[in-house]
């Protein structure tokens, strides 16, 4: 367990973290849930009554699971990213690494909060896809773990985007230019069995892949994965960058000039 100062001091940043996004929720919880809407009745009624099925599925049964996780990929990612880099440009972070508390310590903190944000608009996005389809949960605990895992890969991620990035332009580009393309490619939208086999190993190298396949077999009990493998390249990824992280924070990459 943290000591006291430690626990306080971790206390403090998720605090922080948490009022920093919910004192403006107008500008970070409600737009995603206005943009959600919007992929429910343009994809979800208007062009799914023409699809059909998919997977076995009616087709907003189907994209409900890959739109939530996409909202939580998205606001976990963000929240990091524009925190800690605006903690950088106003050089306080400079006063928190001086502070007798350990990077991990300020990294979890970090992370802790990014993954309040992402799961506050989960949440809101799942209530939202009620007054559009029948949600029922078949693995609630399968559901629960690779959402929990999937927001702080990518708080992670978004830290890391953090550390390098030079201006506010730069917190932008991998998640316009990498982050969106791996998301609409990770099967949020369709089945990989439709895609030709060339296309379908293509998918397998994108982890969104698995995370949304893996959160959509708990909600629905159909994934295109093997949950177990989904599970093991999370815990992989989540190893390596929350090392890379403290690594980073250790040598003051990004942060000390």
């Amino acid at each position: 367990m943290f000591a006291n100062h430690k626990l306080i001091a971790f206390e403090t940043i998720i605090i922080k973290e948490v009022r920093r996004f919910s004192r403006i929720w107008l500008q970070t919880l409600v737009p995603p849930a206005i943009m959600i809407t919007l992929y429910f009745v343009i994809f979800g009624n208007l062009v799914g009554r023409r699809i059909g099925e998919m997977g076995g599925f009616q087709y907003m049964e189907f994209i409900v699971p890959g739109l939530i996780m996409m909202s939580v990929i998205q606001n976990s990612y963000s929240n990091v990213v524009s925190s800690f880099f605006s903690h950088k440009f106003q050089r306080s972070i400079e006063e928190l690494l001086v502070s007798p508390v350990p990077n991990y310590v300020i990294l979890t903190g970090f992370i802790v909060g990014g993954m309040a944000r992402g799961l506050a608009v989960g949440a809101i996005v799942t209530i939202t896809a009620m007054f559009f389809t029948d949600l029922s949960i078949q693995y609630p605990w399968i559901t629960i773990a690779v959402i929990l895992l999937t927001s702080i890969v990518f708080s992670l991620a978004g830290f890391i985007n953090a550390v390098f990035a030079n201006s506010f332009d730069d917190i932008s580009i991998i998640p316009t230019f990498v982050l969106t393309p791996l998301i609409y490619l990770g099967g949020v939208f369709y089945s990989s069995q439709l895609l030709p086999p060339f296309w379908q190993f293509v998918s397998g190298l994108n982890p969104i892949f698995y995370m949304v396949n893996t959160f959509r077999y708990g909600i629905l009990g159909s994934s295109d994965v093997n949950v177990y493998w989904a599970f093991l390249i999370l815990g992989v990824f989540i190893a390596v960058l929350y090392s890379s992280c403290i690594w980073l924070l250790r040598r003051g990459t990004g942060i000390r000039s």
